[in-house]
């Protein structure tokens, strides 16, 4: 299931003077030739307060939005030319997402939830349900497959979505605000397991307000007052300015 097997050695992330901008009179420029690289296995937090712009970082690395120019390159896949449906595909394969809404559905089990991160892999029913099981025993929650998103607590609930999120095996995980949503003891004990499979070798990606949170990462890269002011890890090149964004 691990669709980048053959691409170890590159880095995980590359931007290469990505460029985004929205028209309007004057367009306004949301990234502005910024260059970023992460290797595989990093943690790095990517901090800013509203408005500073990682947020538009977030939609452009997820392939959530597509750069005006510039090279966005997952896993040495690169993203910028690809079509809808290629997206669709690296997102499905190369991208896990934890958000801080959880974004469950309701009316399924965590169980189903989880396996439905493997639903446009072309992965079979019953092979979808076993790695499903897998990655909820993995964070814990064994014991809770069949329980609906309303039967379990915030803290399992974002559970369920990293479950959901490693199960494909990704390249990244994004993790948007993983905490932003729980009361302090739940937030720490998801940073303690997202601690944990970042120590197993993911590579995951925070995006986040929350200095303190940021600075207990092993890498942190500082948005503020739309630039990248300070990158703390072995690529800090490239740094671009932001005008827009979350």
């Amino acid at each position: 299931m691990t669709a980048w097997s053959s691409t170890l050695d590159v880095p995980a992330l590359e931007l290469v003077d990505v460029v985004k901008r929205y028209p309007g009179e004057p367009p306004v420029s949301a990234l502005d030739g910024v260059s970023l690289t992460v290797d595989r296995g990093e943690m790095v937090g990517i901090v800013g307060p509203s408005g500073s712009g990682k947020s538009t970082l977030l939609h452009i690395i997820g392939t959530l939005d597509r750069p005006t120019s510039g090279a966005v390159r997952l896993a040495g896949v690169d993203t910028s030319a690809m079509s809808d449906r290629q997206l669709s595909a690296v997102r499905s394969q190369l991208l896990g997402f934890v958000f801080q809404q959880f974004f469950l559905l309701e009316g399924m089990s965590a169980l189903d939830n989880v396996a439905n991160g493997l639903l446009y892999r072309g992965v079979a029913p019953a092979e979808r349900r076993s790695a499903a099981e897998d990655a909820l025993a993995r964070v814990g929650l064994g014991h809770r497959l069949h329980h609906v998103p309303n039967k379990l607590s915030g803290g399992e609930r974002q559970r369920v979505a990293i479950a959901r999120a490693i199960v494909n095996r990704p390249a990244i995980v994004l993790a948007d605000e993983p905490t932003g949503n729980l009361d302090s003891k739940s937030g720490a004990a998801v940073m303690d397991l997202i601690r944990e499979l970042h120590g197993e070798g993911h590579t995951i990606l925070i995006i986040t307000h929350d200095r303190e949170l940021a600075d207990s990462l092993p890498r942190q890269v500082s948005v503020r007052d739309g630039r990248i002011e300070h990158d703390s890890g072995p690529h800090p090149v490239g740094v671009g300015s932001i005008e827009a964004g979350g």
